[in-house]
């Protein structure tokens, strides 16, 4: 059996470029460039037929080439329940007690102006270490971890 060597995530939702733009904030991930001939997403949005114009998808990507591409789709309805796959963004890997809840408050801090939602703390109970319950811009559920 071969294994998968990549994968994206995907994300449906209705503002697909503005989305795409807040996680490449995120993750520090770029936006890739538009296609060849035309200078902005923009332009190449313009030159399609009315009746696909506005954005109806938009991609970030790991510069490193290590995380995986992050894909957003435009769909109709917005959010209704609770995501049944979330991502974790690891800001505390290693550290513990104070330490780490001073990297998640820190992360959660520069994430508020971008449009993050601050939900719940969850502090260690022994077993698993804290985190910090997060929303994006379109109400899909982060950790901060």
């Amino acid at each position: 059996m071969a294994s998968i060597k990549q994968f994206q995530v995907t994300f449906d939702c209705v503002e697909p470029e503005r989305v795409a733009r807040f996680w490449a904030e995120v993750l520090g991930y770029d936006i890739p460039p538009p296609p060849e001939g035309f200078a902005t997403w923009d332009d190449f949005d313009r030159a399609r037929p009315p009746e696909y114009q506005g954005p109806a998808f938009a991609s970030c990507a790991d510069p490193s080439g290590v995380g995986p591409r992050l894909f957003f789709q435009r769909v109709p309805e917005g959010k209704v329940v609770k995501n049944r796959v979330h991502l974790d963004v690891r800001v505390g890997t290693g550290l513990v007690g104070e330490e780490r809840l001073a990297a998640l408050e820190a992360e959660c801090a520069r994430l508020l102006p971008l449009g993050a939602v601050r939900g719940r703390l969850l502090t260690a109970d022994g077993v698993n270490e804290s985190c910090l319950g997060m929303q994006d811009i379109e109400g899909n559920e982060f950790c901060l971890d």
